[in-house]
């Protein structure tokens, strides 16, 4: 075994002892061993780097937990790292700070000032300065920032492909970003860019609490309509991040009419704008809202749909309009209907989302992290035959 295969064998046996300790709090070192398969040997080494780095705390009391003399519960530790994520909507700039175990520790809501990208990558960049003075108060130590954003995303290249409701087409996001954390004087740490809803549904499924629900989709209904989807343990996103972009898809042909200029999309139904002009009428709207959701539950077959944004959160007629379509059509198909709820941190989703998107990464080893994919994607870029 070479010494890059022992540590990719080291990083995936730390991220066993993370994950079974984060569902479950309060397992022993025995314990650890006994549900990842690990030796003892092996955990007790890894469990004392943990402790070492910070990463994991003990109780200070032993307890017997049936598997030979007491012993000490670990946990994951909450005093030492934080999360940042950040999201910029089409109105407003939404800012966090949460624990390992995804308590919200510090948040920040302002209008957004200026939706040029620059404008929008110096706001974040003041607000996220003031947080990190925040942090250091509590002794606290930043280790990521994520940004979600409503429209397409590159997350190899960092790119937002297209935001129609913020008026961006192919701005190279990221690197804005970076340098504008940069110039404010925050640490460098690991910077990653994504979809909203995308975000958002990462959030609900790494701080679930305990057993996440594989597959869930998150159904994001703001000013524009979106959906994020984690398949298999991981966010699919599709070839080019555009998977879940479900705002422009059309419900009626002869429907209302819709930001983008066409008629009859989802957006024009039951996007934030579209509910405050009160057309096509909150009845009407929750039909074709229960419909987009019985259709990606049949695509789909999740065990969650999770809905957030203003849509939902301030017209709660409306989600249970919906959800109570879907329970129809699941009883007429002699199913159970999947397990349908409101965000558990209601308009800050997305953002305590863009927080989790790190975390998520260092927890899969045998994923590509997000330097990886852009490294990968710039070696693409470099051999791509021009076009003619």
């Amino acid at each position: 075994m070479t010494i890059g295969d022992q540590q990719l064998l080291k990083r995936m046996n730390r991220s066993v002892l993370l994950r079974l300790l984060r569902a479950r709090p309060g397992l022993s070192r025995a314990r650890l061993a006994s549900e990842s398969g690990l030796t003892k040997s092996t955990v007790s080494l890894l469990v004392r780097e943990l402790l070492d780095e910070g990463w994991l705390s003990e109780a200070g009391t032993t307890v017997a937990d049936g598997l030979g003399r007491p012993s000490t519960p670990l946990r994951i530790n909450v005093g030492v790292r934080a999360l940042m994520g950040v999201e910029i909507a089409v109105e407003t700039v939404r800012l966090v700070c949460v624990s390992l175990q995804g308590e919200v520790l510090h948040a920040d809501t302002q209008a957004l000032a200026d939706s040029a990208p620059a404008g929008a990558c110096a706001q974040v960049a003041r607000m996220a300065a003031a947080a990190h003075g925040q942090l250091n108060a509590l002794g606290l130590r930043l280790s990521s920032i994520g940004v979600c954003v409503p429209g397409a995303v590159d997350d190899c290249t960092g790119v937002v492909r297209f935001a129609p409701n913020l008026g961006w087409r192919n701005v190279s996001l990221l690197p804005a970003l970076e340098e504008a954390f940069a110039a404010a004087g925050l640490p460098g740490v690991t910077v990653q860019l994504q979809n909203d809803a995308d975000a958002a549904a990462l959030g609900e499924y790494e701080f679930s609490g305990g057993e996440s629900a594989d597959p869930l989709i998150f159904v994001s209904c703001d000013v524009g309509v979106g959906a994020g989807v984690v398949l298999n343990d991981r966010l699919f996103t599709g070839a080019q991040g555009m998977a879940g972009e479900i705002g422009h898809t059309i419900l009626q042909l002869d429907g209302p009419l819709c930001s983008c200029g066409r008629r009859g999309c989802a957006e024009a139904f039951f996007g934030s704008r579209a509910l405050e002009r009160e057309a096509p009428g909150m009845a009407h709207a929750a039909a074709f809202f229960g419909v987009l959701l019985q259709n990606l539950w049949v695509t789909f077959d999740p065990r969650a749909i999770v809905l957030g944004g203003k849509s939902c959160t301030g017209h709660l007629g409306l989600a249970q309009a919906a959800f109570e379509w879907v329970g129809r059509h699941a009883d007429a198909a002699g199913m159970p209907a999947p397990d349908l709820r409101i965000a558990r941190y209601l308009a800050l989703a997305p953002a305590v989302g863009a927080a989790a998107l790190a975390l998520h990464e260092y927890l899969r080893p045998l994923q590509p992290d997000a330097r990886t994919r852009r490294a990968r994607a710039a070696r693409n870029d470099e051999y791509r035959i021009p076009s003619v």
